[in-house]
């Protein structure tokens, strides 16, 4: 099949679902068929190449931030995009369109759509769907609702990453059956390390926003100062000011690290060094951080929620509800006081992805579904 893959974030661009979208790019490569990515650009990036077997279109779009966008930023993407992916067309015509995102990348499937009869599946990666961090997200979603309806109900299929936002997209639309095809971890990148089991060294991945909750992590650690330890925060965000005033406030700031941005080979040898992974998020649709942890054999504290509670079983780690800072001390208190059960659930988190959660087995399910497409447009 020729398959397009539109994504207004690809590495280095953007987090979870870049990192998702270009291992999937990667798999259906290997799987044999030809694949053509439509990003964004960012400066220094060539416009564009082609990397490991998938060609990669980069367009300008006003982009100011690699890790995020705004509503503009993403107007502009599929005003971009559609232009240049309709001169694409002369020279690829596509069997089927992958849309990571319901918006934007899913506004560009539906015009293309309509213009070249392309069917497209759209991928639900957690912001697209109304319901999710509103927080953050509640007036994107209200203003939003309409133009998902009817790009959802033009896609072939549209798909999720968890069972959570699975329920969360049936809350919204509930006319529509979307299957669940979970992330997936490269597990040649993220492998299991030989690494001391004590004293306990915390690691958490992610951006510093107010979804991943390290202000709930900050406030547990600060009642386990009779234990020894270190946290390593890897990532960076506008709460980071916030994060460090409170580690000043609680007497915590000599035992944290906060790493800021990290390149992908950083991030790996701090999974290689930590012994203890912390994923006090409050929403997710299917977190790519957990997976590297689990496939770098480390053991997991994470929330009950989307995504966490289809990874983190009991012989991986430990789930506690969202905003519960008590249950979250006490999971804590055990684990750090317990090296020989870190290394134990540590190894089952390894054995976890290896059955489960590989890049190919996405890659697999993924291509039965645009096949399928493909296929029952040409009947």
């Amino acid at each position: 099949m020729k398959i397009l893959l539109i994504n207004s974030e690809y590495p280095p661009i953007g987090g979870g679902a870049g990192n998702a979208g270009s291992n999937l790019a990667r798999g259906l490569v290997q799987r044999g068929h030809e694949v053509l990515v439509l990003t964004s650009h960012w400066d220094g990036l060539p416009f564009e190449e082609t990397r490991a077997g998938v060609r990669i279109v980069r367009l300008s779009t006003l982009r100011r931030k690699m890790d995020r966008s705004n509503a503009f930023e993403q107007i502009s993407f599929i005003f971009f995009s559609s232009f240049r992916a309709l001169s694409l067309l002369g020279r690829f015509r596509p069997d089927v369109t992958l849309a990571f995102f319901g918006l934007p990348s899913g506004a560009v499937a539906l015009f293309l759509k309509w213009i070249y009869k392309i069917p497209y599946v759209v991928s639900l990666r957690g912001g697209d769907v109304p319901g999710f961090r509103p927080y953050d997200f509640r007036l994107y979603h209200k203003l939003s609702a309409p133009f998902l309806h009817i790009i959802w109900k033009n896609a072939s299929s549209i798909v999720a990453n968890s069972n959570g936002l699975r329920k969360l997209a049936l809350a919204f639309d509930s006319r529509y059956a979307i299957p669940v095809v979970p992330n997936g971890v490269d597990l040649d990148q993220f492998t299991v390390a030989h690494r001391a089991w004590s004293p306990p060294h915390i690691l958490s991945v992610g951006r510093v926003v107010h979804q991943k909750g390290f202000d709930l992590a900050l406030c547990a650690l600060s009642g386990l100062k009779d234990l020894e330890w270190t946290w390593t925060i890897a990532g960076d965000g506008p709460l980071m000011p916030m994060l460090q005033a409170m580690s000043e406030e609680y007497g915590l700031r000599p035992r944290i690290h906060f790493a800021g941005w990290l390149s992908t080979e950083q991030i790996k040898s701090e999974y290689a060094s930590a012994n203890l992974f912390l994923f006090p998020s409050r929403h997710e649709g299917m977190p790519n951080a957990v997976l590297e942890a689990m496939s770098s054999g480390l053991p997991v504290i994470a929330t009950e929620i989307a995504g966490n509670e289809e990874l983190v079983v009991g012989e991986t780690g430990r789930l506690v509800p969202a905003e519960d800072v008590d249950a979250l001390r006490e999971s804590l208190r055990n684990l750090l006081m317990d090296a020989g059960l870190r290394a134990q659930m540590g190894f089952a988190a390894r054995r976890r992805v290896e059955q489960s959660f590989t890049w190919m087995r996405v890659a697999e399910q993924y291509e039965a579904i645009l096949r399928t497409c493909s296929e029952n447009l040409n009947r």
